[in-house]
């Protein structure tokens, strides 16, 4: 989900802290819900001698121990039937009332029980009872201070929505169901339903749901809903929950991953295959996830539309009676099928299709070639029409949302702004969709590589941020790439959660938006260590190991050390930043320079102990002084004595490697790592030149550092003599931060300049 210039938080509610998995505290049934009521001391609508299977722990977040070989069937070679190891099988019918805003629905459900366990109950994800109102735990999470999502679009009377299962039944037998909270959210929510089964799926077996279900849409304000005419139908159907097997992304034992619909988590499922029957009325243009497979069926006035796609684990759609001719485009690429670009877009927003629809095709060359080959035949964007924002910036298989902008011009802020979205949105059908990361637990592993991975393909294509076109006729051009803006918003000087952590556990709204951009300027960091082209070279591999598998964050850690063959850095890279929250920052305290002259004080000379007084040493002083200038009256950048230059360096967070250089005032430098993990160290030169600067990491390897302006320091005016130039305000900033700092210390501070005018111009 699209979140690079307004950057959005989590939750600090309270969950099950220390419940342990599968305690009835964690089966809780909401008030109201359908299950038959249960004996003292039993679960509902569980038989007597059973032991359910327990949930993913409330706490989960970034896993530390890598999956097993053969998790989720091992890595898939190509030879197998289908792409991915199909899971679960829906065949949709559902038709659309434009004027009422619901979507009726029928479902059949085949799912497979991968473990070694008797099945009794499965778990059903009901995302859109998330928006019908305040007591769901998304909008307990909302309210919670420190807290806000988007442009925080308010529903009104009348706009909440919801699902409502009408039947539920397993070979014809109806299915007894509750609302359960597997994070200990309010009774209120109603995102998760367990379904208990008259007949138990055995290991390996399968059986078959069937449901009907009617949805109210709501008025869009997050992630899916209608605006007028528009209708974006995401998180819409009755959709099984991920049974988890040990050795799958750190499970020990067999589990149920099915977490609530959160303020700021997006999904997991498994991989399967959709069969979807959409109506509408006439005059109705429909994107949707996947290939549509017949010609449309017109009756009574509906429009049928046959949409299918396999090795895929989400489906959504679009309708709307303002749409446009679509434009569209045809990629070839190596490894590819032939794929159908088709971009959606209302006509106010003509003028946005075309760029949309290029970056598209952009992104599908640049992640096919530092990724993977793009293995599907489609892919929809759809630009949702004016006061319908919301709706912007979402991601599924095959199908996403772009922004929409008023003035798109080459060149503009609004063009690079719409390059941006797009391209972060088709990235995700990479991170979210092929490498199918868990969302709820571990959004790092999307939001965050996918976040980098833009800025990787923004930086090939050369393009920067700039001001926009008012201040640039007041002669204000700067410009600046995403990784600098990342890093400016990355709250690196005082983190609080560690970037791999949950999408709910969070401090702030600010805190989760460092999913972004902490995790991007960690993986640059991570390239300026072990290099370029070992960084893409472990990505390549990630994806070709853990395509179509759900891979841990401990199996991207280790996919990267193994592969580039630097582990203690991969190593520290996460240690720090993902599985903790460390704050980095190195500094060059003094730097103190000298002559080393002769001092008073007594010697043996020939055996007999001499005597030099102060006197007599500045008389010595002086008389060599004089006779040296006279012998070389044209030389500025030495003296009669040698300098001593001592620089001392200080760490105020975690101890990382660094390069240290001095440069002297006759152009020598002096390069020094410092390694040891101390908290301070000292470094002095004894040289016939004076030091006029030194610096920590010069070549900005160390992107984590919090405070780059106190990285360099010049001498004082008194030491430093003619080096120091410039006006009052130039040795104002010399004096406070040194000379390489205050040019480094300007640059940030009209780079968060930007940053501010960015946000304004996308608001």
């Amino acid at each position: 989900m699209w979140q690079a210039l307004v950057r959005l938080g989590s939750t600090s509610r309270c969950l099950l802290v220390g419940a342990a998995l599968g305690a009835c505290a964690n089966w809780s049934v909401a008030a109201g819900a359908t299950a038959n009521p249960a004996p003292p001391g039993r679960l509902p609508g569980v038989s007597d001698g059973a032991t359910p299977i327990p949930f993913a722990s409330p706490r989960a977040a970034a896993v530390e121990v890598p999956s097993a070989p053969g998790a989720w069937g091992g890595p898939r070679t190509g030879s197998e039937a289908t792409l991915s190891d199909r899971v679960v099988a829906y065949r949709i019918d559902a038709t659309l009332d434009p004027v009422k805003h619901t979507v009726t629905g029928k479902e059949s459900l085949t799912w497979r029980n991968r473990s070694d366990q008797e099945v009794r109950s499965v778990y059903l994800h009901m995302y859109m009872n998330a928006f019908e109102g305040n007591g769901s735990t998304m909008y307990t999470e909302k309210s919670a201070p420190g807290f806000e999502f988007r442009s925080d679009v308010s529903i009104k009377d009348g706009q909440w929505g919801h699902i409502e299962l009408q039947s539920s039944t397993q070979g014809g037998k109806p299915t007894p169901t509750a609302y359960v909270h597997p994070d200990g959210g309010p009774a209120t929510d109603h995102t998760v339903l367990r379904v208990d089964l008259p007949t138990p799926v055995a290991p390996g077996g399968s059986t078959t749901l069937e449901f009907t279900f009617l949805e109210q849409l709501p008025r869009v304000v997050a992630r899916t809903g209608y605006f007028g005419t528009f209708h974006l139908v995401g998180q819409w159907f009755p959709k099984i929950g991920v049974l988890e097997l040990p050795g799958e992304r750190g499970a020990s034992a067999v589990r149920w991953n099915v977490h609530e619909f959160h303020l700021n988590s997006e999904f997991y499922a498994d991989f399967g295959t959709f069969d979807v029957h959409l109506s509408v009325p006439q005059g109705m243009t429909v994107g949707a996830t996947g290939e549509e497979v017949e010609p449309a069926i017109q009756k009574d006035g509906l429009v049928t539309h046959h949409f299918v796609q396999g090795d895929v684990h989400d489906f959504a759609w679009t309708a709307d009676s303002r749409s446009a001719p679509p434009l569209e485009a045809t990629y070839h690429g190596a490894g590819s099928p032939e794929v159908k670009v088709k971009v959606i877009f209302p006509p106010e927003y003509a003028n946005d299709a075309p760029t949309v629809l290029k970056a598209t095709t952009d992104a599908l060359a640049y992640f096919s070639e530092t990724l993977g080959p793009y293995p599907y035949k489609t892919v929809t964007a759809v630009i949702p029409p004016y006061n319908a924002e919301e709706a912007g910036g979402m991601e599924y298989p095959t199908f996403f949302t772009a922004e929409s902008y008023k003035d798109v011009k080459p060149g503009s802020v609004e063009q690079v702004a719409l390059d941006f979205v797009t391209i972060h949105e088709f990235g995700h059908g990479y991170f979210y969709g092929l490498l199918a990361s868990n969302e709820f637990e571990e959004p790092v592993l999307d939001e965050g590589m996918n976040d980098y991975w833009d800025y990787r393909m923004f930086r090939a294509r050369g393009e920067v941020m700039s001001f926009p076109e008012p201040l640039r006729r007041l002669g204000l051009s700067m410009s600046l790439n995403g990784f600098v803006f990342e890093h400016l918003a990355a709250e690196l000087y005082g983190p609080v959660d560690p970037v791999g952590a949950n999408s709910w556990d969070r401090l702030s709204s600010n805190s989760y938006g460092t999913t972004y951009t902490r995790t991007a300027t960690t993986m640059h960091d991570l390239e300026e260590r072990i290099g370029h082209e070992a960084l893409e070279r472990a990505m390549k591999a990630y994806y070709e190991r853990w395509k179509y598998r759900h891979p841990s964050v401990a199996d991207l850690r280790e996919t990267l050390a193994e592969v580039s063959g630097q582990r203690a850095a991969v190593e520290r890279a996460f240690d720090l930043e993902v599985y903790h929250a460390t704050k980095i920052d190195d500094a060059v305290s003094r730097l103190d320079v000298s002559e080393v002259r002769p001092e008073p004080g007594t010697r043996l000379v020939e055996g007999k102990w001499v005597e030099s007084t102060v006197e007599d040493v500045d008389k010595d002083i002086e008389a060599t002084r004089k006779a040296w200038h006279e012998a070389h009256k044209d030389d500025t950048l030495h003296g009669p004595y040698p300098f001593r230059s001592t620089v001392t360096v200080r760490r105020y967070g975690a101890a990382v490697p660094e390069t240290l250089v001095v440069r002297f005032a006759d152009g020598s430098s002096e390069t020094v790592e410092w390694s040891d993990p101390g908290n301070w160290q000292r470094f002095s030169w004894v040289k016939p030149s004076r030091a006029v600067s030194a610096e920590l990491d010069p070549d900005r390897h160390n992107l984590l550092d919090a405070n780059r302006v106190n990285n360099s320091l010049t001498p004082s005016a008194d030491e430093a003599g003619p080096t120091v130039r410039g006006g009052f305000l130039h040795r104002l900033a010399v004096r406070v931060f040194g000379e390489p700092a205050s040019r480094r210390w300007s640059s940030e501070v009209a780079a968060l300049v930007q940053s501010f005018m960015t946000l304004v111009t996308t608001l």
